[in-house]
């Protein structure tokens, strides 16, 4: 028998707390443990092990950012972390991310959209809604991009893994770029597999990062992502 998927949700709003324990244990998830701070985060994962965080940003004592890095820094046994918060502000995202987050939600999220999540990072995807990959585009390709950086973190990366890597840094699904790319979704999770495997990346989620700082992604696809794409 499936062991049950396993939430820690840490929010210091009891409210937040009981709504996100109702919807989650509904649909036949865990709830290990709640926290009210970054502090009893920390100390929740290390005692429940969970395959899920659900970490708010703006908590009392240590704030989410930083309860990620420590969480995510040697651990044997590292838990995928959702960002949540009620402030879609740019250099939350990017911190999150930064932080190691596999995904980034606001408060306000369904409950069908919430379960999805969950899953969705549980299973090794990252999750970016739309509207943050593009804040995150607009605000990295306003960068001069390192160079420097760019041959030496993709060098290794085949003419093909760059393409799917940029395409997946405007955060198209596998489906999306297998109907691109004319490949299956298999060969396209080949390459995802291989892109993060190269790179030592946790998930898709570094992998925007990345696509980012070493300027993959170009200020000329801001008026359209994908038409330069489509086009070349």
């Amino acid at each position: 028998m499936t062991e049950p998927l396993r939430v820690v949700v840490a929010d210091d709003q009891a409210l937040v707390r009981t709504g996100f324990r109702m919807i989650l244990t509904a649909d036949g998830i865990e709830v290990a443990a709640e926290a009210t701070n970054g502090v009893e985060a920390v100390e929740a994962v290390r005692r429940t092990r969970p395959d899920v965080v659900l970490m708010d940003i703006r908590m009392p004592e240590m704030d989410g950012l930083e309860a990620t890095r420590r969480i995510l820094t040697g651990a044997a046994d590292e838990p995928r972390v959702v960002m949540l918060t009620t402030f879609d502000l740019d250099h939350y995202v990017y911190a999150a991310l930064s932080a190691g987050a596999s995904g980034f939600l606001l408060k306000d999220v369904t409950p069908e959209h919430l379960v999805t999540a969950v899953r969705t990072v549980r299973s090794g995807d990252a999750l970016l809604a739309p509207v943050i990959t593009r804040r995150l585009v607009e605000r990295f390709a306003r960068r001069t991009p390192d160079t420097t950086a760019l041959h030496r973190d993709l060098a290794a990366l085949t003419p093909r893994e760059l393409e799917v890597l940029r395409r997946l840094a405007h955060g198209l699904s596998n489906a999306e770029l297998a109907g691109r790319l004319h490949l299956s979704e298999a060969t396209v999770k080949t390459h995802v597999s291989r892109i993060l495997a190269k790179l030592s990346l946790r998930d898709r989620a570094q992998a925007v990062v990345i696509a980012y700082e070493t300027g993959l992604v170009s200020r000329g696809e801001l008026e359209d992502p994908l038409r330069s794409a489509d086009h070349e």
